[in-house]
């Protein structure tokens, strides 16, 4: 939040605002505290019920959508790190992300990175069957942990996974909630190192670079 805070505070005279919104299940318990000791001058909110990520397709965090003065979304949901202090995970920099973001700030439909509606709709992704019935899977599981029936959570919480296994934010929010390795036989990390897709995608721009990955055994 605090490199968020040094963007707004840079661009916020250009026409600029910053919405962030914490996913969590936990509600203000569980994010709260992190906003407090933020102090962020622009609007950060809290989404205990995960409307924000079902809406925009929102499958991890950190993830950014640029919205127009006239409310119509001229890029997709897309990986958005304001640092690299998480290069180990993305290997790429969050350099040309930034950079586009400013262009877009300074020049606004002008921009080379702003989307046409055409582009955007290319690249918004219909939900399938499967993803519909996991987000309601998801939903149910929520309500469930919120009503106090955590244990009868879980089995709705591993159907949404099962049913959209690129959804990393049913399986961040769920192992959030409990002791991952005891419900779910694994964690955040074990999962991070087994998947075959990239844990942060790179954000869909020209100049992206994707950093070869270091072989650790090769280097000792």
């Amino acid at each position: 939040m605090p490199g968020w805070q040094k963007l707004y505070e840079e661009e916020k005279g250009k026409n600029f605002e910053v919405i962030t919104v914490a996913e969590d299940t936990g509600g203000v318990k569980a994010a709260g505290q992190w906003i407090t000791a933020a102090k962020p001058s622009y609007t950060a909110v809290i989404d205990d019920t995960h409307i924000v990520s079902t809406l925009y397709g929102m499958i991890n965090v950190p993830t950014g959508v640029w919205i127009d003065e006239k409310g119509r979304l001229v890029r997709p949901p897309e990986t958005a790190f304001i640092d690299d202090r998480f290069k180990a995970f993305t290997h790429f920099s969050s350099a040309t992300y930034l950079n586009a973001l400013r262009d877009w700030i300074e020049k606004g439909a002008k921009s080379q990175y702003t989307l046409s509606e055409d582009e955007m709709r290319r690249r918004l992704a219909v939900n399938s069957p499967e993803q519909s019935m996991a987000a309601a899977e998801f939903t149910l599981a929520e309500y469930l942990y919120k009503a106090g029936a955590g244990p009868d959570a879980i089995q709705h919480f591993k159907e949404a996974q099962r049913l959209d296994p690129g959804n990393w934010n049913y399986k961040r929010q769920a192992w959030a909630l409990g002791d991952p390795k005891r419900d779910y036989s694994t964690t955040l990390l074990d999962e991070m190192k087994k998947s075959s897709k990239p844990f942060y995608p790179p954000p869909y721009l020209p100049g992206v670079k994707i950093e070869e990955k270091k072989d650790e055994k090769k280097d000792k």
